[in-house]
């Protein structure tokens, strides 16, 4: 039997919400203030807390927290008596599964109830499943998908593996290519059953009207894709690009379809600046921002630049040779490492497909890169070539271009004369 613990500090609470909660079938256990039931909960271990936020001396908003740092998987339901919905979106950062405001009717408080232990339910399943074994990637894929031996990337798999098996939703955060689509497929492959949907929509690509349909739906409480992608992974790309309206009702779904579905969002937008601006819905972002994945920049990480070339090599062609056997000088190593990528993994896969495609030998110099590549790291500023720096300046430029008057000149867009 579902057992729930609640927290009130007045016992005429307690005995009107043992009256409605009992008779569906959920034991029920009390506590007076938060500390007791911290206590209280260390001992037991209840499927789910029901928590009134105003309480002395530990109020609901610091029992969560605590809650949620012994156990990260508690699933805690917040009691607010507060007119706005402040408290409440407090609530939700802070890890809380979902909010009820007082005065609220029986049928809402059950219903949410259900939400709550069915989710403690999966989530309690997928742990089970993944010490026996479950879940689709293992320590192999992560390393083979998320290539390299840098400290970020180590802390990144550690991450992912870590957060597999939790059912609440991601949130994956970094620079456009960085490789959030990799995250969310690994995510739904270490922590969902063999064979179960994964639905991926781009809100940048897909029209208004559609998304709305296919999302929300003609009565907004889920479209085809939330219906498909129930027991398994539901993937919103560009997260931020969801017209306004859609964000406003996706909170009400993602409430309801909590238990039947994990959500993963992705986004390069600075999204929690975004909705301290008020350009993103706050409620929704505390909902899909429970477990924040950011993805470093390939600049960020330049010493995995070697075992990239070699993973990229292992997956391209060439006409004339094996491309594997294909390999890059010091020179050229040097010259990508230094590079920014903008474009971060989706443009250095980019770049080397084609050198390695096109070459002519085994052997890529640093001459045979893109032009681009060969940018300064720190390109000169043009204050310093304005305040009578030309030739300092272009000899930073000449220098970055490995010596190639003709590639300096282009990159400069002067006549290669004037380096004469």
């Amino acid at each position: 039997m579902p057992s729930i613990l609640i927290v009130d500090d007045l016992i005429s609470i307690h005995e009107m919400l043992e009256a409605v909660i009992q008779p569906t079938g959920y034991a029920t256990a009390f506590a007076t203030d938060g500390e007791k039931a911290l206590v209280r909960y260390k001992a037991e271990k209840f499927d789910l807390v029901l928590a009134d936020i105003d309480m002395k001396p530990m109020d609901g908003i610091t029992l969560l927290k605590q809650l949620k740092q012994y156990d990260p998987a508690a699933v805690v339901i917040i009691m607010t008596a507060y007119a706005s919905t402040e408290s409440a979106i407090q609530a939700l950062k802070f890890g809380a599964f979902d909010y009820l405001q007082k005065p609220f009717r029986v049928e809402e408080l059950i219903q949410t109830l259900k939400r709550g232990v069915e989710f403690k339910r999966v989530v309690t399943e997928r742990e089970a499943s993944r010490g026996a074994g479950g879940g689709a990637a293992s320590a192999a894929d992560f390393d083979a998908r998320l290539v390299g031996s840098s400290p970020k990337i180590k802390r990144l798999i550690a991450q992912l593996r870590k957060l597999a098996t939790a059912h609440a939703p991601v949130l994956v955060s970094g620079e456009l290519g960085s490789g959030h689509e990799i995250a969310a497929e690994l995510l739904h492959a270490a922590g969902s059953p063999a064979g179960s949907p994964l639905i991926s929509i781009d809100c940048k690509l897909i029209d208004p009207a559609t998304l709305h349909d296919s999302l929300i739906g003609p009565e907004g409480t889920g479209g085809k894709w939330v219906q498909q992608a129930k027991g398994g992974t539901l993937v919103l790309q560009h997260v931020q690009c969801l017209p306004g309206e859609a964000q406003e009702k996706l909170v009400s779904i993602l409430r309801t379809n909590a238990p039947h579905l994990r959500v993963i969002c992705t986004t390069e937008s600075d999204l929690e600046k975004l909705t301290e601006e008020g350009g993103f819905n706050e409620e929704l972002f505390y909902r899909i921002a429970a477990l924040p994945v950011h993805m470093p920049a390939l600049r960020e990480r330049p010493e995995d630049i070697p075992l990239l070339l070699k993973d990229v090599a292992a997956r391209s062609a060439n006409p004339q040779f094996d491309a594997r056997q294909i390999e890059f000088t010091d020179d050229a190593t040097a010259t990508l490492r230094a590079y920014r990528w903008p474009g971060n993994l989706a443009e250095f896969t980019q770049v080397i497909s084609q050198a390695i495609s096109t070459a002519e030998a085994r052997v890529i110099t640093s001459a045979q890169l893109p032009l681009r590549i060969h940018e300064l790291k720190d390109w000169p500023a043009l204050a310093d070539y304005l305040a009578g720096q030309e030739k300092q300046y272009i000899a930073r430029v000449l220098h970055a271009c490995g010596g190639d008057k003709a590639k300096a000149a282009k990159v400069l867009g002067i006549d290669p004369t004037k380096l004469i």
